[in-house]
């Protein structure tokens, strides 16, 4: 027997073979929706695999901010950075996931093969609650210029520690040398590495990068594992102003939103990024799972006597420490060209006219906005060479609101008005994550501005 879901009434036997005219027909737009699958769209013209994608997320990830995780654990205490390096890396891990997800949702209904981060973010407001519809028309700017600043300060921040640490080397072994001169007789190197156009180019490198990068991971542990005191030596738990400190670091280290975005969308399969076994639930498993073991092992090891870098804590001298040295410089040397690739191509794709774009001179024009991004980063990176006293607060700042709380605004924007589930749990659990985001935000950017200020005006007396 068939039920009239108007009337709430059963169909009678003999009007069954009717019913079906009950049921509402989708309309013609609705059913293209639902055919349309916008993976099936793309023309990436060199596309990566699997593999190389996750070699590109290790490469992202596995920069400065894993050599600077014993500092991180120095401002939370061993156990409390444990416990919270799991906590957010989950919630980072899942924030992506709703963002890839509902970037989804957005090019299925407008019928896009592909969308960026912001044209995401401008679409998703445009059909949410009418309390959010009054950023619209500024979420492009906002959410480029968020992602360009954090960018282009992750290549600043690589150029000052590859300087550091080739400047160490220099001094040890030939002579002294200013890390302004260190700097220039690296810059042709990095423009030249900056100037390949295609992810597929970057593969080989990212590879033999992160390669690299657990060979050099190795030998710190080497050290690290000598002689290590007992665990009653360093606090649990770290003093509460601190905290906010260990957040920015660990969240600068842990998001990389801008280059996953990038990735996942030059990927030849990339239904394979967010799978239950994909390429980015497996990356941030292995990185999170790195980042708390140097973090716990650095921190027990070099306790508050660590310094920026836990190469720059390694013996003076010796050869073993100098290759270390030398292997995490290249790597992170490789990884200058990857993070760069990201701001470059939301200024060229957003910011450059058409006519620009389909000239015959479009290469040179993207060339010479490659050559002015690289030179942009360097004078930077000269002028003020402390850049890792901004490592939190690029975290706290830029990657509280792309990594955490747009991601969430997204979904709860796409699924408005009546897609949230039982109890509306979807909605309570996003607006959850804004509160942490914007939390982390303001106590993580006070407490870096603070630290700043401090180390400036200690600076300036002396």
């Amino acid at each position: 027997m068939v039920y009239d879901a108007e009337k709430h009434e059963p169909i009678r036997d003999e009007d069954t073979e009717n019913a079906i005219a009950l049921v509402p027909k989708k309309t013609k737009d609705e059913q293209q929706d639902e055919d349309y699958d916008p993976y099936k769209h793309r023309n990436i013209p060199n596309p990566t695999s699997n593999s190389e994608t996750l070699a590109h997320l290790l490469k992202g990830c596995l920069g400065t901010g894993i050599l600077a995780m014993h500092e991180a654990f120095k401002n939370a205490g061993w156990l409390n950075g444990l416990v919270s390096m799991a906590i957010i890396g989950f919630v980072c891990t899942y924030c992506f996931q709703i963002l890839v997800k509902s970037q989804y949702v957005l090019c299925k209904k407008h019928r896009r093969p592909i969308l960026s981060y912001p044209e995401s973010m401008k679409l998703a407001l445009q059909q949410g609650p009418g309390a959010l519809k009054w950023i619209a028309p500024s979420a492009v700017l906002i959410t480029d210029g968020f992602l360009i600043i954090y960018q282009l300060g992750v290549c600043i921040c690589y150029i000052v520690f590859v300087a550091k640490n080739v400047q160490q080397i220099i001094e040890a072994h030939i002579t002294e040398m200013s890390i302004t001169t260190v700097m220039l007789i690296m810059f042709l190197p990095l423009l030249a590495i900056n100037c390949l156009k295609s992810l597929k180019v970057l593969a080989p490198f990212s590879t033999f990068a992160n390669v690299v990068t657990f060979v050099g991971l190795g030998f710190v542990l080497y050290y690290v594992f000598q002689d290590l005191p007992e665990l009653s030596t360093i606090p649990a738990v770290g003093p509460i102003e601190s905290y906010p400190l260990y957040f920015g670091t660990v969240l600068f280290a842990l998001e990389a939103v801008g280059v996953f975005i990038a990735l996942e969308a030059n990927m030849e399969k990339p239904k394979n990024f967010v799978s239950k076994f994909g390429v980015l639930n497996m990356g941030m498993s292995l990185v999170t799972l790195l980042y708390g073991f140097v973090g716990f092992f650095g921190y027990l090891k070099y306790g508050d006597k660590s310094k920026d870098s836990i190469t720059l804590s390694l013996p003076q001298g010796e050869l073993l420490p100098e290759i270390t040295r030398g292997l995490f410089t290249f790597a992170i040397f490789i990884s200058y060209a990857l993070q760069c690739y990201v701001p470059i191509s939301i200024i060229w794709e957003n910011y450059f006219s058409d006519d620009i774009k389909k000239s015959e001179k479009s290469e040179r024009y993207l060339l010479g906005l490659r050559i002015v991004t690289t030179i942009f980063t360097f004078l930077v990176a000269a002028a003020v060479p402390h850049l890792g006293l901004f490592i939190s607060l690029f975290g706290a700042f830029c990657l509280s609101i792309l990594g955490l709380a747009f991601p969430a605004i997204m979904e709860i924007c796409v699924m408005y008005p009546d897609k949230y589930g039982p109890m509306h749990w979807h909605l309570w659990k996003d607006l959850a994550l804004v509160i942490f985001a914007f939390a982390g935000l303001t106590s993580g950017t006070y407490a870096s501005m603070k630290d700043i200020i401090a180390t400036f005006s200690n600076t300036a007396t002396q």
